[in-house]
């Protein structure tokens, strides 16, 4: 039996963030470099942070940083695709949130990547852990879904 990820279909994620490749985001071997996903994530929890009111980055007194992030890649994507970044939340801790995500070219079910993408929340000046705030948790706990990993 092997322990090597497989593609999640797109029913296992919860929001969607559609997102356009960029012609920058393409390598010398033409498709998107492996940097980019992890912006593709960063940009996907940070959307919907923003949108449902939570996250201001300018005066928010709590931000996430990132404790760890992991990606697997299945199908090469390039530009000019359009995307979409599944997000569902693995784990949401007392000061911490375990966000899986994958890539999806618009319209296909199997993830083309997938990923972690760990955040610790921090008070921005002292950069010391707290909890998550009320109203963020409140919103982030209708993406939280049962381990899908087992």
């Amino acid at each position: 039996m092997s322990n090597r990820p497989v593609p999640q279909p797109r029913v296992a994620y919860v929001h969607f963030c559609p997102i356009s490749t960029r012609w920058m985001d393409n390598d010398a071997y033409l498709h998107v470099n492996n940097v980019a996903y992890y912006s593709f994530f960063d940009t996907a929890v940070n959307e919907y942070l923003i949108r449902g009111g939570v996250l201001d980055i300018r005066r928010s007194t709590v931000t996430g940083l990132v404790a760890h992030s992991e990606c697997h890649y299945f199908s090469p994507i390039a530009f000019p695709e359009a995307i979409e970044v599944g997000l569902r939340v693995a784990r949401l801790g007392r000061s911490s949130v375990t966000y899986e995500l994958a890539i999806f070219r618009s319209g296909a079910d199997l993830a083309a990547a997938q990923g972690r993408f760990v955040h610790v929340y921090v008070d921005r000046e002292t950069s010391r852990p707290v909890p998550i705030p009320e109203n963020m948790r409140v919103l982030l706990d209708p993406l939280v879904v049962p381990d899908v990993n087992g």
